[in-house]
């Protein structure tokens, strides 16, 4: 707003603003103003509410919202007033200053975040529910610290233990307003298995009043995007429409387009790394710089995946044994643990993904997608069930929630889990973020092998 009322100064020919049946007003109350009013429709919008602070994108997304109406705002009216001083607010205060609440809002997350991932500045919560969907629910707010959610206890009627996903049972649901007085937590979480009927979620809703304590209620949806869900009360019943996923149409077209544009400038831009990599792939040992492999791609339909080699030459012919040796052939995840296949230079490119930039040349040529599922061999999808056998309904990709969510550290299951929420919930704007993170996974070489 400084800036923008200094570069208004001056251009500006007289010193203040002639506003229609008042008069003049100078620039700097009307700077001041403006700001008042910015802070006020952040507000409004509820960019400074505290349960969206450090996880999720709504927070951005207040900010630009509020900042956008604000500064429509201001255009319409100084328009519809003819008064002249929209346009160095519009096109200076609106850009700049949104961009640096943007970028403070990210620096202070960053820094959130890792305090929450330490166990700080967290809330205190107790989940209510029965024992699987209690389980479900303690696991989800235990994968994401960024959340800030502490589970201390649960309550919990049909608990064969005193201990439900590592957290200790503290008494059955009818004891939940108790122990979370007892406990001084700051959430109730109950899950829609909970005993409570609704006169109960009623009556504990109002002796939560006057505390400090929130009450939050855990849908039996999982894994589906906000994108896809749109809340709709009717007579005081929340019903909640999910969009069935779409594997095909204008979207799917949009993402191909991107893939072969990004694909191409990637490969120009990394040109000079692809020829240093290949040349130390050649002096590593015997063997083909490239390594092609059967995947199974998209409905099923096998490719060749380009990768630079990373292991002896007839690598492939060791594998069975080794995975026997490790007692692991019947997983559908084949990962040897301390791979002895793997060269020096290998483990190098392993380890910062070098290895597999060629996969590039897979997007272009429209076998394989910048974001994606894991892609697999033959043998590990011959072990799919229905549910992992929906991976095949997209193209594999060079990256995906896979490789940002720990890479190698995965289990079958989990990455199972991170691919079927990829491919129910996917998007342009969920691509990009993932191309981010990817870049930060890569760099840390976090999950490498």
């Amino acid at each position: 707003m400084l800036t923008a009322h200094l570069t208004r100064i001056g251009l500006a020919a007289n010193p203040g603003l002639e506003v229609p049946f008042y008069g003049t007003v100078s620039h700097g109350l009307v700077s001041l103003v403006l700001l008042g009013c910015w802070l006020i429709s952040l507000q409004v919008h509820k960019a400074y509410d505290s349960r969206l602070v450090g996880y999720g994108v709504q927070e951005y997304r207040h900010v630009g919202v509020g900042s956008g109406y604000l500064f429509a705002m201001v255009a319409i009216s100084s328009m519809a007033l003819d008064l002249d001083f929209a346009r160095e607010y519009v096109l200076i205060a609106f850009p700049l200053g949104t961009t640096l609440i943007l970028t403070g809002r990210w620096l202070a997350r960053t820094w959130l975040v890792r305090q929450r991932s330490q166990g700080r500045l967290c809330d205190r919560v107790l989940v209510v529910g029965d024992n699987e969907h209690a389980e479900t629910l303690v696991a989800a707010l235990r994968r994401t610290p960024s959340a800030g959610y502490n589970v201390l206890g649960a309550c919990v009627d049909d608990a064969s233990t005193d201990v439900v996903a590592g957290v200790p049972v503290v008494g059955t649901e009818a004891d939940a307003l108790a122990r979370a007085r007892e406990l001084g937590v700051d959430v109730i979480a109950v899950s829609s298995s909970a005993g409570l009927g609704a006169k109960d979620l009623r009556r504990l809703g109002w002796a939560l009043e006057g505390t400090d304590i929130d009450l939050v209620m855990a849908p039996r949806i999982v894994d589906v995007s906000s994108s896809r869900v749109l809340p709709r009360p009717v007579d005081g019943v929340p019903l909640i429409h999910i969009d069935t996923p779409d594997f095909g149409g204008a979207k799917f077209r949009l993402k191909h387009a991107f893939d072969v544009i990004a694909s191409a400038a990637l490969i120009i831009a990394l040109t000079p790394v692809l020829l240093v990599v290949a040349l130390a792939v050649k002096l590593s040992g015997p063997g083909p710089i490239l390594f092609t492999h059967t995947r199974i791609g998209r409905h099923g339909a096998p490719f060749k995946m380009l990768k630079f080699r990373s292991m002896v030459d007839s690598a492939d012919l060791q594998l069975k044994g080794l995975l026997a040796e490790q007692g692991t052939s019947d997983q559908p995840l084949f990962k040897v643990e301390n791979d002895p296949r793997i060269t020096p230079v290998g483990r190098f490119i392993r380890k910062y993904s070098l290895d597999e930039l060629p996969q590039l040349f897979n997007v272009l040529g429209g076998t394989m997608s910048l974001v994606g599922p894991r892609p697999q061999v033959a043998d590990e999808v011959a072990l799919y069930d229905s549910a992992a056998a929906r991976r095949l309904l997209v193209k594999p990709g060079v990256t995906g929630l896979w490789q940002v969510s720990g890479r190698s550290n995965l289990s079958w299951g989990d990455s199972i889990r991170l691919d079927l929420n990829y491919i129910e919930n996917w998007s342009l704007r969920g691509d990009l973020g993932i191309l981010l993170r990817t870049v930060k996974a890569v760099t840390t070489s976090d999950g490498a092998v």
